[in-house]
């Protein structure tokens, strides 16, 4: 009898043995699944591709940095839409165009965006035609063959730090425009700075420009003309290309005399003196040995008034602001992130070109926010379904 007991107790202990890991591998088979659906949650937005579509604004260009860097004297340009070469997708012309327009004047000489930041290479008779009739005259900044009419600037060298020519900087050619190039961000690095080439421009005696204004400015320099005026004591110039241009630059002019004038006014008012180290462009005179350098927005008058009647009076158009050497401006390629781009340079005396290009939007995949929602759903109901089981199976023992 005894043993019949302890054989129904050993059948009766492999029957719950048998039972029990039946259950431990449901339980083990559920957990794995709810932990695969949670998973899921993690792992689909990640893996799943992100597709580009329209395009984004940079705000910077209207907030704070955009018109803190105009009033300093910088311009704004086109450099077209992000991952879109212009050559095969004209439309980005306009496109760029209106685009900044909408956020910022060009420039504190005038509203339109006249420089064009045109890819490396030939340029063809179209796209120089397209860009002219969207108002720009200039482009840059490695433009092989013709120009078909549009003023081209070249650049001398990277401010990229360990791409910097110092010696090209060094011995750039007087009344040259030294155009430098120069980009924030390069995909997902951060670009620094060549301080050494920085250190080495602002100890030169050089014109911190922008593309237009160095054109603007020549243009107005080589615009003086002869007022004619009742006054033999007096002689009165001015620039006449104030009704041709979209800009309003001022330009230079030395001017040298048979006698020294006894005051020099700009529209009926004594004209102020520019400082000998002045390196931004401003109106004024400065006074030299045998003349006088004068700068002046077009259509203003420029009376010299002497002591002597029939004075003999000759100008030379300038190139280079206040008798400086030559000219330097830094040009910022694919300007997607203002901020990014002018972070290094708030208290930098130099000034910029910056080459706007309107970025890409990311838009992410339709299928997410479908997946996303089928596991908010499904995920509750897995964990509520296996708590359920194992109240079940816990009433069953």
């Amino acid at each position: 009898m005894a043993c019949r007991r302890l054989r129904g107790i050993i059948s009766l202990r492999k029957s719950d043995a048998f039972f029990w890991t039946l259950l431990q591998r449901l339980i083990v088979v559920n957990r794995r699944a709810v932990s695969i659906m949670l998973c899921s949650i993690l792992i689909i937005p990640i893996s799943t591709p992100s597709v580009v579509a329209e395009w984004d604004d940079d705000n910077w260009l209207k907030n704070i940095i955009g018109p803190e860097r105009l009033e300093l004297g910088d311009e704004f340009g086109c450099h077209g839409f992000e991952g879109i070469d212009l050559r095969e997708e004209t439309w980005v012309i306009e496109g760029c165009r209106d685009y900044l327009s909408g956020f910022t004047d060009a420039s504190r000489w005038g509203a339109p965006p006249i420089s064009f930041g045109h890819p490396n290479g030939p340029v063809t008779e179209d796209v120089a035609s397209l860009l002219s009739d969207a108002g720009f005259s200039i482009i840059g900044d490695r433009i092989e063959g013709d120009s078909y009419g549009l003023n081209v600037v070249n650049r001398l060298t990277s401010l990229e730090k360990g791409q910097a020519n110092l010696t090209a900087i060094e011995n750039a050619a007087e009344d040259s425009l030294v155009s430098l190039y120069w980009i924030g961000r390069w995909h997902d690095v951060n670009i620094r700075e060549d301080k050494s080439a920085i250190s080495l421009i602002t100890s030169q005696e050089v014109w911190f420009t922008t593309w237009g204004e160095w054109f603007g400015h020549k243009q107005s320099g080589e615009s003086f003309e002869r007022i004619l005026v009742n006054d033999p004591k007096m002689k009165t110039y001015r620039i006449s290309t104030f009704e041709e241009s979209s800009w309003s630059v001022p330009g230079t002019a030395f001017f040298e005399w048979s006698e020294p004038p006894i005051n020099i006014q700009f529209n009926g008012e004594n004209a102020m003196i520019i400082p000998s180290g002045q390196k931004h462009l401003i109106t004024g005179v400065r006074p030299v040995e045998g003349g006088a350098f004068v700068t002046v927005k077009p259509g203003v008058f420029v009376d010299f008034i002497f002591e002597s009647e029939n004075v003999s009076v000759n100008h030379s158009p300038q190139l280079t602001f206040n008798g400086l050497h030559h000219s330097v401006s830094v040009v910022g390629h694919h300007v997607t992130n203002l901020h990014e781009w002018t972070s290094d340079f708030h208290e930098s005396p130099l000034r910029f070109t910056w080459l706007i290009e309107r970025p890409a939007a990311l838009e992410m995949d339709w299928r997410l926010p479908v997946l996303a929602i089928g596991i908010l759903i499904s995920t509750p109901i897995a964990i509520k379904w296996v708590i359920a089981r194992d109240q079940e199976d816990n009433e069953q023992w």
